[in-house]
């Protein structure tokens, strides 16, 4: 377990999460991330388990920064800014969301999404298939609602809109 992490920032492993992904959002080699977390298995990683993510300061937002005020809560920011508690607490590895302080400055990624539409966070196994299925939707809405997305490149973490089924 990750408790010292000098440079870095402590991350929590959630379901779907790989160190190749997180290497990947992080900025950062992958032989940086398991060098910064000796004894890992990398074939092993176990939700709850926590590591540390070297040079915090390098990943990358993909949207604003943004300072938190009083009533602020993940869950209205994600509502107000249209993306998920998931993403935000993606792009800002180690926050605690039931301890979030006044001035604390957050990275929020927007989901860019137009209307009738909504962000859906890429998880480990899925595809355009999968996801048009789970909501009811063809295939062709997600190519539609997605114009520059590679469905065949997708990645964790990745940010996709789905349409709203009708």
């Amino acid at each position: 377990m990750a408790t010292n992490c000098p440079g870095g920032a402590p991350y929590t492993i959630k379901a779907g999460d790989t160190l190749f992904a997180i290497a990947k959002q992080a900025g950062i080699p992958l032989d940086r991330l398991i060098a910064a977390n000796p004894g890992i298995d990398p074939n092993k990683l176990q939700i709850g388990q926590v590591i540390c993510v070297p040079g915090q300061g390098t990943i990358t937002c993909p949207g604003f920064m943004y300072t938190i005020v009083a009533g602020d809560t993940l869950f209205s920011l994600a509502q107000r800014y249209h993306t998920t508690v998931q993403a935000i607490e993606f792009f800002n590895r180690g926050i605690n969301p039931n301890k979030l302080q006044i001035g604390q400055v957050i990275c929020l990624p927007v989901g860019a999404c137009p209307a009738g539409t909504f962000p859906y966070i890429i998880k480990s196994g899925d595809t355009y298939y999968s996801i048009a299925r789970r909501y009811n939707i063809g295939v062709q809405d997600l190519l539609n609602s997605n114009p520059g997305v590679n469905p065949d490149k997708l990645y964790i973490g990745q940010t996709i809109c789905v349409p709203l089924s009708p």
